[in-house]
């Protein structure tokens, strides 16, 4: 079997995995089912993929590679400063958690695992079958991809002078980013009908993204600061 083909068989395997999840949810597909929808036997789908886990850690691969995506054609957009940059990541960074739904579900799940991963105590939890997955060894090389595109955002604000000098670029972007997966997580909850809170979902978003813009602008138009020559005795 040449390369190309080896390829193509992987991919018609992955394709047909990612329907499967999308349409069935992770648990309720089997890899026979994924077997049968690329029209590849099992063996060979086994051949490609150890199990299940290895498959899934695949598509969240994948799914890291389409979030890196948006935040690189944010960054690369022309004629925009730093903050500008920021709010356009967030509108898009919502829309691909709502239009790319098992995506963003296995981005989240990958979070998870890392948090047990970092700490020897808890990385007995994982399932040894996602630790023995290639993929799963890609995504600990890869996930901070989207993160280094997002501290280059505040990095040009804080030098354009769109965002104050005076934050940390990486500090800064992580405590936006865990704002924006804390805003997926809590929209079910604001668009409950039957709530208590004084919340609407249609005027949360424009709220959030100003309650961001305050934060990252400060009480004071942002200024560079002055650079002192001191003697050195």
């Amino acid at each position: 079997m040449g390369a190309q083909e080896r390829t193509q068989k992987e991919k018609l395997i992955l394709e047909s995995a990612i329907r499967l999840f999308k349409e069935k949810g992770y648990h309720a597909t089997k890899m026979d089912d994924v077997a049968k929808g690329a029209k590849i036997s099992k063996g060979l789908t086994y051949f490609y993929y150890k199990n299940k886990e290895d498959l899934y850690m695949a598509v969240t691969r994948k799914a890291f590679e389409g979030l890196k995506d948006v935040f690189r054609d944010v960054f690369r957009s022309k004629g925009k400063n730093g903050m500008q940059m920021l709010i356009d990541l967030v509108q898009k960074y919502l829309d691909y958690s709502l239009e790319n739904r098992m995506y963003y579900d296995a981005i989240l799940n990958f979070l998870g695992v890392l948090s047990l991963y970092n700490d020897e105590h808890t990385r007995e939890k994982i399932d040894p079958k996602i630790l023995e997955s290639v993929h799963f060894q890609k995504l600990l090389d890869i996930h901070h991809d989207c993160g280094k595109f997002g501290i280059q955002m505040v990095s040009q604000g804080i030098k354009d002078g769109s965002i104050r000098p005076e934050l940390q670029p990486e500090i800064t972007f992580y405590t936006i980013w865990s704002m924006l997966i804390g805003y997926e997580r809590l929209s079910g909850p604001v668009n409950y009908e039957n709530k208590e809170i004084k919340i609407h979902i249609d005027n949360w978003k424009p709220g959030f993204i100003r309650l961001m813009q305050d934060m990252l602008k400060g009480t004071i138009q942002a200024t560079k600061p002055n650079i002192v020559q001191g003697s050195l005795f």
